[in-house]
């Protein structure tokens, strides 16, 4: 039988094979562990997170290698990308990829540049670990997408996976990779089960995987969007119509490819990115398509993304912005005329 864990678990156990075989691997962040110098030892594992994704981690780990910080984001990416110059792998948790704004000053003139400007002697084998994504409620400093940001850095890989396998071996990749990675983790994912090798594995760097082969429409799909458009291709499939969704994976290194490969097959694409419209990965697969796969098409580029706005807190208002089902069949139909 496969076994079945959760997108949660599966981003814990990467990080337990992670640490387990590689004592330089630590962990740091806000509210990981709790209580961690105190009296009161019951205080111990009261946290593990905002997700409880490292709970535990301190019996096994000890205090030296999972570490919880003060709430400064400056803080500890900056002591994440200092340690990581010096032999260590930190993983940092940034609760929020909205609160990347704190630190960026990090990710642009620090982390991604170090190895450039030091021609290749310096390694910055940095992870940072961080959720995005609406549909929880949380209005708008807690609820965006916001991984353009990064993909824009020279010097970063970003890599959102939507399933708790490429998870778990996406991860273990970043972690051993000797550039900065982010790791995107959509909340509406950590619950999804799925089946997941137990042996340690590392997914390719840079590759995306077909999830559904087919030859009239191609989707090209992020994170939680991947499900909803499988979910719009089965009921096209009653129809006849067979649609091929593509999984990037990796956003930087970005697998072209693969894109251009599909959609030289089926003539027609949609691209699907819950990012805001504006330089979003959306538009810069859009602008690939448009400069290489030009030749392919047979009908023009539909591109369905998250308003050009903050994310509503109003539950009514979230459900518009958010990207869903009907609003994918819609878009399916329209290039289908």
């Amino acid at each position: 039988m496969e076994r079945l864990i959760t997108y949660k678990d599966a981003i814990s156990e990467a990080l337990k094979i992670a640490m387990r075989k590689d004592e330089n691997v630590i962990i740091l962040g806000e509210d990981l562990i709790g209580g961690t110098g105190k009296e009161d030892k019951s205080l111990l594992d009261a946290w593990g997170g905002p997700f409880t994704v490292t709970k535990g981690f301190i019996h096994e780990f000890g205090p030296k290698r999972i570490l919880d910080t003060p709430i400064s984001e400056t803080a500890f990416i900056g002591a994440a990308i200092g340690a990581s110059m010096v032999g260590l792998r930190p993983v940092a948790e940034l609760m929020y990829i909205d609160f990347i704004g704190v630190c960026f000053e990090l990710f642009l003139n620090q982390a991604g540049k170090q190895r450039y400007m030091f021609g290749g002697q310096s390694k910055n084998p940095i992870t940072v670990r961080t959720t995005y994504g609406c549909g929880w409620r949380e209005a708008a400093q807690h609820s965006h997408t916001n991984y353009s940001l990064v993909c824009h850095l020279p010097g970063w890989y970003v890599i959102a996976p939507s399933n708790p396998s490429d998870m778990k071996g996406g991860l273990l990749t970043s972690i051993r990779s000797d550039n900065p990675v982010l790791v995107m983790e959509h909340r509406i994912l950590y619950d999804k089960k799925g089946p997941v090798p137990e042996e340690d594995y590392e997914l390719p760097i840079g590759k995306g995987d077909i999830k559904r082969a087919g030859n009239d429409l191609t989707i090209f799909a992020i994170g939680v969007l991947v499900d909803k458009a499988l979910n719009v291709a089965k009921k096209f499939e009653d129809k006849g119509i067979s649609i091929e969704i593509i999984d990037p994976i990796w956003l930087v290194p970005l697998d072209k490819d693969l894109i251009l490969s599909s959609l030289e097959k089926t003539g027609k694409i949609l691209i699907l990115d819950e990012d805001n419209p504006r330089c979003s990965v959306a538009n810069d697969i859009g602008a690939l398509i448009a400069c290489e796969g030009l030749d392919y098409l047979e009908k023009p580029v539909k591109i369905l993304t998250a308003p050009n706005t903050p994310v509503p807190f109003s539950p009514v208002l979230e459900d518009e912005y958010n990207i869903s089902e009907e609003d994918i069949e819609k878009a399916v139909n329209e290039i289908l005329g």
